[in-house]
């Protein structure tokens, strides 16, 4: 892809568009969330502005087509990860809830001498859930370690899965790490004990196309907001018979099938795991960010991360004082740097000076960090719509707040 094939993908970022401090803003943070295309924007703008009203609750037409437009998504997300039926897909408010709504779901099945497995990168909303739910049963929450660059220690993971292993619940690609978890070897093997699985999608599903059914996890989870969509929407996808299990976090209208003074019956699976109302424009914004997505293609997506990312470590590399966290064999374009005697947190307030935004801290990882020893690091996580002259920028700023800050 040329120059200008870039600047016009570009060109569709309102917030690429913005100056901090009179500079260009360095977008570094899509991590955390990506910025929204204007498409996206404008079907969220659009959907307030033409058929705003709630879902499968009137009769009348504006209700009907926002009713037709929040179900019409459910089936773009069902083709977007291969899932078998729309009836698969859970609309929740992000990441976090979904992992929420299945790890109290399933509390009730759990008890003392049952485990639960997780890993030493997983992001906090993948850990501290587990940690208060086996708190709550007696289960034993047990944890895979990651080793010195960054990998899933395999030999570990086979030692410690076993028949008491009811659920694994595994990130697909690490926030911090960039790494990339070979969850479909984990999830076969977790399978030949009858141990369920949830993959933490975050930001798996950020740099390439996913199939649930390839992948044949039970449950995954994800979130628009890092996908080039808004915030306030996620995806809890799990295996039909699996979501059948969970007993509902939240009880509302919109779940009800029958109510009465003494018993209320509930719908099925997916409404009878979205109580109350819906956000519906996020659910629209979704929708628009898959299209775009889509239109964009994953093989150009991925080409053009794979690129910047060797680039990034390429300059990273180059600068010599510069220290990433961990080096996995198979990862994604996200960085956490650090620089001896300086601290993240100063690091990033300079860097902002330049225009360019990273993260900083722990990153939700404060296990990981600790480990390995890190008062929190400096994270640049890239997408598409990134460029080496950004890189550039990067590098050279690295170099003089080092000099102002040592």
């Amino acid at each position: 892809m040329n120059e200008l094939e870039i600047a016009d993908i570009r060109s569709g970022f309102p917030a690429l568009q913005m100056k901090v401090y009179g500079k260009p803003v360095v977008y570094f943070d899509s991590a955390a969330t990506s910025l929204k295309p204007a498409r996206v924007i404008n079907a969220i703008s659009d959907y307030y502005s033409t058929i705003n009203s709630n879902v499968h609750r009137g009769s009348y037409r504006f209700s009907q087509l926002s009713s037709d437009a929040f179900d019409q998504v459910r089936q773009q997300v069902k083709s977007f990860i291969n899932a078998r039926s729309s009836d698969e897909i859970v609309f929740t408010g992000g990441t976090t809830e979904s992992i929420n709504i299945v790890a109290n779901g399933l509390g009730g099945f759990l008890k003392p001498g049952d485990d639960i497995l997780i890993s030493e990168m997983e992001h906090h909303s993948n850990m501290v859930p587990w940690q208060f739910i086996a708190k709550r049963t007696g289960a034993k929450l047990k944890f895979i370690p990651v080793d010195q660059n960054g990998n899933l220690d395999w030999e570990a993971f086979i030692s410690l899965i076993n028949f008491n292993t009811k659920i694994l619940a595994i990130t697909q690609t690490s926030n911090v790490l960039g790494t990339i978890n070979p969850v479909k070897n984990l999830t076969s093997k977790a399978h030949e004990f009858g141990t369920l699985v949830l993959v933490d999608g975050a930001q798996g599903i950020v740099h390439g196309n996913v199939d649930v059914q390839d992948l044949d996890c039970d449950f995954y989870c994800f979130s628009a907001h890092k996908m080039y969509g808004p915030m306030g929407v996620g995806i809890l996808f799990g295996k039909k018979n699996k979501l059948d299990l969970l007993e509902p976090l939240n009880y509302g209208g919109g779940m009800i099938d029958q109510v009465t003074l003494n018993h209320t019956s509930l719908k099925s699976i997916p409404q009878r795991l979205e109580a109350g109302t819906p956000n519906v424009s996020g659910v629209v914004g979704l929708g628009a960010a898959i299209d775009f997505l889509n239109d964009l293609g994953w093989d150009q997506i991925k080409s053009l991360e794979q690129n910047l990312s060797e680039y990034m470590l390429q300059k990273l590399k180059s600068l010599g004082f510069v220290k990433a966290f961990g080096d996995p064999s198979e990862k994604a374009p996200i960085y956490s740097i650090y620089i001896d005697g300086v601290h993240s947190y100063d690091l990033g307030t300079l860097l902002d000076k330049f225009g360019i935004a990273c993260r900083t801290g722990y990153h939700c990882t404060q296990v990981l960090h600790e480990k390995a020893g890190l008062n929190g690091t400096l994270r640049a996580s890239l997408a598409f719509y990134n460029t080496k002259d950004e890189i550039d920028l990067f590098a050279n700023a690295l170099v003089k707040t080092r000099e102002m800050l040592t």
